[in-house]
């Protein structure tokens, strides 16, 4: 059975709200809106909104991201409910809603900041939740306003019924954090994809070769067998793929295990204000427009063209390649942006010619060979996962 109603937007969503319960007792299962005023998506071609972007932010931005898991009994509803107030409020970013809860990076308007701080802490489960705020900000983070309803907040790959995701790790300030990584008995490692450790991590930590956080789990724990003792801390962007794999861990049999709370983002800004020692070196990878944020002044990575020192990540201006990988400025103007010479000559064919070799091109599958390619010759990898813990145990034989 269905129930229409007429209204506003805001009307609209309200009443979905409160009253989705009382219809779905009464044998209503869909509730349907006649109102025809604002839509609950931006239609807008992302060129426009790109090559606006570029130009500069109307005014001074925020760039911020959070997470929650939660039960969220409705999700697109809920998802409904943020996109019309957050578009209200001129937010942009990209946010996932779920039956599990929400995982958001966002960019608001400054002058809009305690409105919508205000709005959603008067959310019950995001109350007082902590929003992590970039380091680096030029207000270009994001362009468009996008909420999605996905199955998982996280892709994670885990399907284990038993598991419970709430009985995580021990949370680490960052001066904490500093103190228990330099002692001996302590595994460090970071949960994060080979391309965002590849321009910055944590001294000692172990760098695992992955592309996925759905394929870090597995190798992970195939690999620490045998160091079920050991005090196992992790860390990541901003503190969600911990939240999840500490408690996975934890499920596995470990009984030390540790995440820095607020990931590399927050620990920054405690180093910061409290004056300590910085043990991350190089940048901070993020998913937006910025691609990175400096945390300190090395760089521990190279061009993948040419070798010479560089941790700017860029992606291939071919659009039919887009390949995400990093590039110094010499071979920037070398090659106009581009991965190869195939990908230059695509840039100089006609628009037409280019959108037909695009046609039928999923970009989307390309997300997994991020910073991987055959013509490029000069990846860094820091301290693989395989080789760290091999030399622990090894070590650890020897002590017996």
């Amino acid at each position: 059975m269905e129930r229409p109603y007429k209204g506003n937007l805001f009307t609209c969503i309200y009443l979905k709200v409160y009253l989705c319960t009382f219809y779905s007792s009464q044998g209503i299962h869909r509730i349907t809106c006649n109102c025809k005023m604002n839509k609950l998506y931006n239609e807008e071609d992302w060129r426009v909104l790109k090559a606006r972007m570029a130009e500069g932010p109307e005014g001074q931005r925020i760039t911020i991201s959070f997470y929650q898991y939660a039960k969220i009994g409705n999700p697109q509803l809920f998802r409904d409910y943020l996109f019309a107030h957050w578009n209200k409020l001129g937010v942009l970013g990209r946010t996932y809603v779920a039956h599990e809860g929400i995982n958001a990076q966002i960019s608001v308007p400054k002058e809009q900041f305690e409105a919508f701080r205000e709005f959603t802490y008067s959310i019950k489960f995001l109350e007082g939740i902590r929003l992590n705020i970039a380091i680096e900000d030029d207000g270009k983070s994001f362009y468009k306003l996008i909420i999605k309803v996905r199955k998982k907040i996280l892709a994670d790959g885990l399907e284990d019924q038993t598991f419970d995701v709430t009985d995580k790790g021990q949370h680490l300030k960052a001066s904490d954090f500093n103190n228990i990584t330099q002692d001996p008995d302590t595994i460090l490692i970071d949960m994060r994809n080979h391309y965002e450790h590849e321009v910055g991590h944590f001294k000692n930590a172990i760098t695992p070769d992955v592309d996925t956080f759905r394929d870090s789990l597995p190798y992970i724990l195939e690999n620490l067998k045998g160091l079920e003792d050991k005090k196992l801390v992790m860390y990541c962007t901003g503190g969600i793929r911990c939240e999840k794999a500490s408690a996975w861990f934890k499920h596995q049999g470990f009984g030390n295990v540790f995440q820095l709370e607020g990931g590399i983002i927050e620990y920054a800004r405690q180093v910061e204000q409290e004056g300590l020692e910085n043990r991350f070196i190089g940048k901070n990878f993020v998913f937006d427009e910025r691609l990175g944020e400096r945390i300190s002044d090395e760089i521990i990575a190279k061009c993948h063209q040419c070798g010479e020192p560089a941790d700017t990540h860029t992606n291939c201006a071919n659009k039919a390649c887009h390949l995400l990988f990093i590039q110094c400025e010499k071979c920037r103007e070398k090659t106009e942006g581009c991965c190869s010479e195939e990908c230059m000559d695509v840039l100089h064919l006609p628009e037409d010619k280019q959108k037909q070799l695009r046609a039928g091109i999923n970009r989307g599958q390309m997300i997994f060979k991020k910073g991987r390619s055959p013509h490029l010759d000069h990846k860094t990898l820091h301290n693989p996962l395989k080789e760290a813990l091999s030399k622990i145990k090894f070590e650890e034989v020897g002590a017996r």
